[in-house]
């Protein structure tokens, strides 16, 4: 049996990861920071004690800013596959929060590598790593964006996006070690973290759809992105891990749309228009703005077999679903007199 480590397992990604290595007969362990609220949320389907018989997903408790508990867990759990996605992930932040980003994003990145070569080297093992990239490390080089594509990032979460990258390339080149980097597009999901646009948007139009707010303000509703389905991507990032060589691959959908037409599609779901609801803020504007980013994922497919199963308009008719059933609930427990409390674990 397999043992895969992951950190960042209760993010979205994550999440979904856990489930797709258990259901491949993998033991998996998750790495959770220590927090006075409960963040476990989307791993409520593989959750179990860990004494009950044949468990085979476990939680140790770290930080990709404590070396001390990365080295402890690797040595405790001994994995074959690491997959690193813990990162402050969201872009506005990083400008409000840069060495928190840089450190959690960048040196978090540096700590763990270093974690593996050390046990490697104590171990004799080789332990497989996938690195979680992004495609706003390419920022504002014009798309379409492959693995040749010159950075240009234009946010601190990108930035230290570039140098996590960098940081895993010199560690396979100087140490033979074998990680891969996953240079994903934007991807979505219901598990999003609703202070995500395209979670921001389907959220919205269903809260609006039954009465329960009225307004939505967004920032920049020309950006376009390559939006695609998260369950794929980890499919994508597991069989990085297969290679007989390590290697980076850009993964993607080779479409763009733009937050204007991302909202038109959610609103047209739920026959609302969206200009009687939807305010551009300011104050949701990046200071620097990444206009257009579509993925040429030629490699991932020839190389790994990959391919986007779920395109642009099932994800939001998927995300629409799951949050129109969330605003139900919502609007229910309202009429009854009860104060709705969290309706899930976001971001």
């Amino acid at each position: 049996m397999k043992r895969a480590l992951v950190t960042g397992i209760t993010g979205q990604d994550g999440s979904y990861l856990a489930e797709f290595l258990v259901g491949k007969g993998y033991e998996v362990h998750g790495i959770v920071r220590r927090a006075s609220t409960f963040n476990r949320g989307r791993l409520d389907k593989l959750y179990r004690d860990p004494q009950e018989p044949h468990t085979r997903f476990f939680l140790h408790y770290g930080d990709v800013a404590d070396a001390t508990s990365l080295r402890r867990i690797l040595e405790k759990v001994r994995p074959d596959e690491v997959y690193h996605l813990a990162a402050q992930s969201h872009v506005r932040v990083s400008f409000d929060q840069p060495e928190y980003t840089a450190d959690t994003v960048a040196t978090g990145t540096l700590r763990l590598l270093e974690g593996v070569r050390d046990f490697n080297v104590l171990s004799g093992r080789s332990v497989r790593v996938y690195q979680a990239s992004s495609s706003e490390m390419f920022g504002s080089a014009p798309p379409p964006q492959d693995e040749s594509t010159p950075f240009h990032p234009r946010s601190p979460y990108a930035a230290s996006k570039v140098a996590a990258y960098w940081y895993t390339i010199n560690y396979r080149e100087a140490y033979g070690m074998f990680i891969a980097n996953g240079i994903l597009f934007n991807h979505e999901s219901p598990r999003r973290g609703q202070a995500f646009v395209s979670r921001k948007v389907t959220r919205a139009a269903a809260r609006i759809k039954f009465g329960l707010q009225d307004k939505l303000y967004l920032g920049n509703l020309e950006a376009r992105r390559d939006w695609g389905f998260a369950p794929d991507y980890v499919e994508a990032m597991w069989l990085m891990l297969q290679q007989a060589r390590p290697d980076d691959f850009v993964v993607a959908t080779g479409e763009s749309h733009s937050v204007r037409e991302l909202v038109e599609s959610a609103f047209d779901y739920v026959g609302l228009d969206w200009k009687r609801h939807v305010v551009t803020d300011p104050r949701y504007f990046r200071p620097s703005e990444v206009d257009h980013l579509r993925g040429d994922a030629r490699k991932a497919m020839e190389k790994l077999g990959w391919r986007p199963r779920v395109l642009f308009q099932e994800l939001v008719r998927t995300m629409m679903n799951h949050d129109l059933e969330l605003a139900k609930q919502e609007r229910t427990l309202r009429d009854a007199g009860h104060a709705p409390g969290l309706q899930e674990h976001g971001e």
